[in-house]
């Protein structure tokens, strides 16, 4: 089994996010909290601010490496939907195999965050706001063989 997961370069960690190399140090890979867990915790490289209403584009600074069958999927942690109305626009985050490394961006995961709630939502930085799980996926059976390959980041696949 190959997986796992790695932070991105500083060069695009300071592009994307900000050039702090000590903040880029410190921050923490996804990880799991018991041994019965599926989801791999993301953590909040800076405080996350969402006001009631609002809509926001978050950095993880984290990038996946997978089997061919596997991908990643990506989901609110539960407490962030329960207690606090807190979804992702796209409600499952897909991670392919292929997006790792990618030219255009390494393969850095971004994750849309939306703020149902009434009331602002602090996610203070550190604290786990999102979670992975590694799952394969099925192919059909008379699938024609696929020679295209991503070529760029996000959305390249289509």
């Amino acid at each position: 089994m190959n997986r796992g997961f790695e932070k991105v370069s500083f060069p695009q960690f300071r592009m994307d996010i900000v050039d702090n190399k000590e903040l880029y140090d410190e921050y923490n890979l996804p990880v799991r909290k018991t041994k019965n867990s599926a989801g791999y915790d993301f953590y909040a490289i800076e405080d996350i601010v969402l006001k009631p209403g609002e809509t926001k584009k978050i950095p993880t600074g984290v990038k996946t490496y997978m089997n061919n069958d596997e991908v990643l999927m990506l989901v609110v942690r539960s407490s962030m939907g329960f207690k606090y109305n807190i979804r992702l626009c796209n409600q499952v985050g897909i991670i392919d195999g292929d997006y790792y490394n990618n030219e255009s961006n390494e393969g850095h995961i971004w994750v849309r965050l939306q703020n149902h709630g009434d009331e602002e939502v602090v996610i203070p930085q550190g604290n786990a706001f999102v979670q992975g799980i590694f799952t394969k996926f099925l192919i059909v059976d008379n699938e024609e063989k696929i020679e295209k390959e991503r070529t760029g980041g996000f959305g390249s696949t289509s």
